[in-house]
């Protein structure tokens, strides 16, 4: 493979102590020694937004385009991806709307057995359903390609407007299937889905795609884990509600030893912010963004939290004056880059920027933000390999593994 290294360069001005959130007193790090280099020798993809594994021991890897394909590779020296899934005639994405399409995919953990993976995609208008709306499906994979014609579809989520979908799809180490979902679009959360976990929007939903439900008489395609917080309170909350009060998920994974789930949750007006998910909780949109109460536009009156609950305030929040659109990452679990491990690694859309947060988990701080690149193409996502070797995707189509910088 073609090796070209991004270079860290020792020119750069080495880690400050930690500032405050959202300064400018972050400098880039030269002490991590790490470095990016292009995979699959270079090849550029159509809007790449997700690279991921299967779990089966194979090797292979995904990489999901937005505009609805899904290519496989035998590894990242390989650069003839070829075609596991073309959805592109039925999936909705225009160029003035760019937040909708393809945008989620996640592996069954019994993928070797069942050839199960699952996607998320505003399906385009028909005559039959004109509603903007996005969905939840499965497909099936048999020898090696997987046929359109096996979706079957497990959920419906009718959206407001063309953006804040939201997207991500991961399962837990429960086996359950965990869906980020945004708060439906436009600006202020208009209709305050934030604070309502009676909507399935601005929330993380979490059922198990294994089994069925009852609800109200009629069998749903999946069913609602019992420990889920409001599934035997629908007077409170939708069953499939896990988490809420969150504005737009832009990627969300879970760290591989401690189990836990990072999310980063786009702002709006001036703060980004890095949040750990956990079951019941309340992250505070619309009622604030980041750690700082929400500035709504002018006449339109503060939303009040949800009666009871305390909002969880994020691990980490950035100023506008750094970047305007986090792409969140994950926790980097990987043999190769040891300096990096137990690391949330993200990014800013807007600066090109990529950091690694070194948290505290006993104390609950943040250590140092590292910088590892101070600017550049936009980060579309992140993804990692069955080693935990990490990867992020860029608007040009080229994707990028991290590694150690070479010392010149």
């Amino acid at each position: 493979m073609k090796t070209i290294l991004i270079a860290i360069s020792s020119l750069l001005l080495t880690t400050t102590a930690l500032a405050e959130p959202g300064t400018m007193e972050q400098a880039v790090s030269t002490e991590l020694n790490v470095g990016f280099e292009p995979v699959f020798n270079g090849h550029a993809f159509e809007r790449p937004i997700a690279l991921d594994h299967a779990g089966d021991g194979s090797g292979k890897l995904y990489v999901m385009g937005q505009l609805g394909t899904v290519e496989v590779l035998d590894g990242p020296e390989d650069d003839s991806p070829e075609m596991l899934l073309d959805i592109t005639e039925r999936v909705l994405f225009l160029k003035n709307e760019n937040e909708q399409g393809l945008l989620g995919i996640a592996f069954h953990p019994k993928f070797a057995d069942n050839g199960q993976f699952f996607l998320y995609y505003n399906p385009r208008p028909t005559d039959e359903d004109s509603r903007r709306r996005t969905v939840v499906s499965r497909f099936t994979v048999e020898n090696g390609k997987a046929d359109p014609a096996s979706e079957e579809l497990l959920l419906t989520i009718e959206q407001p407007y063309w953006n804040h979908n939201g997207g991500t799809l991961r399962f837990g180490p429960d086996g359950m299937l965990y869906i980020a979902v945004g708060d439906g679009g436009k600006f202020d959360d208009p209709h305050d889905h934030g604070q309502n976990p009676k909507t399935l929007l601005a929330s993380v939903l979490r059922i198990d795609v294994d089994h069925r439900s009852t609800v109200d008489g009629k069998k749903l395609p999946y069913a609602i884990p019992s420990d889920n917080p409001f599934a035997d309170k629908p007077e409170q909350g939708r069953g499939e509600v896990w988490a809420y009060g969150l504005r737009n998920v832009w990627r969300m994974e879970f760290d591989a030893k401690t189990g836990e789930l990072w999310a980063g949750d786009v702002g709006q007006n001036v703060w980004e912010e890095i949040d750990i998910l956990e079951a019941g909780k309340n992250y505070g949109w619309n009622v604030r963004e980041g750690k700082h109460a929400l500035e709504k536009q002018k006449g339109v009156p503060p939303t009040k939290p949800r009666e009871g609950d305390e909002l969880v305030e994020p691990v980490w929040d950035y100023h506008h004056d750094i970047g305007k659109s986090i792409t969140g990452g994950h926790i980097v679990r990987c043999k190769s880059l040891p300096q990096l491990d137990g690391m949330y690694l993200y990014a800013d859309y807007i600066s090109g920027s990529i950091y690694a947060l070194d948290y505290d988990r006993e104390a609950n701080e943040v250590r140092k933000n590292h910088i590892l690149r101070e600017k550049g193409l936009p980060v579309t996502s992140f993804g990692h390999d069955a080693q935990g070797e990490s990867y992020f995707m860029q608007d040009d189509g080229v994707i990028y593994r991290l590694v150690v910088e070479k010392q010149y």
